[in-house]
């Protein structure tokens, strides 16, 4: 595994921490959690989604942590947007005490990761 990028988003206070990493292997996916929820003990959700393939097999995972708005269907859509085949997103959010409402988290999740993306993409 490889982190290629990263970013902070804040939004009503709260704090978005977004990685992006290329993967190697299935077992990466579960280091990168462990790794994201030591690195950010504040985190009250940890959402992540990737596509990977291995054995010709492709896999798409997303997964919202508990978050509402299911911020890891929309993780999984912009990496499909930008065409990444080998690679996990994880945005790890610190509540800042301002409710953002189904609507406003899923946007700020989308923002965050997107943001990361095109500073990577700038960047290459």
């Amino acid at each position: 595994m490889k982190e290629l990028v990263a970013g902070k988003f804040i939004e009503k206070k709260s704090r978005f921490y977004t990685h992006l990493y290329k993967i190697d292997e299935s077992n990466d996916i579960n280091k990168i959690i462990t790794k994201h929820r030591r690195q950010y003990k504040k985190a009250n959700h940890h959402c992540y989604a990737y596509i990977f393939k291995e054995n010709d097999e492709e896999m798409e995972k997303s997964n919202d942590d508990g978050e509402v708005g299911h911020p890891g269907k929309v993780l999984l859509e912009v990496l499909k947007k930008y065409q990444f085949q080998h690679h996990m997103i994880v945005v790890s959010r610190i509540f800042g005490g301002i409710k953002l409402g189904v609507g406003g988290v899923s946007k700020a999740f989308k923002q965050a990761s997107e943001e990361t993306i095109q500073f990577y993409q700038q960047k290459k």
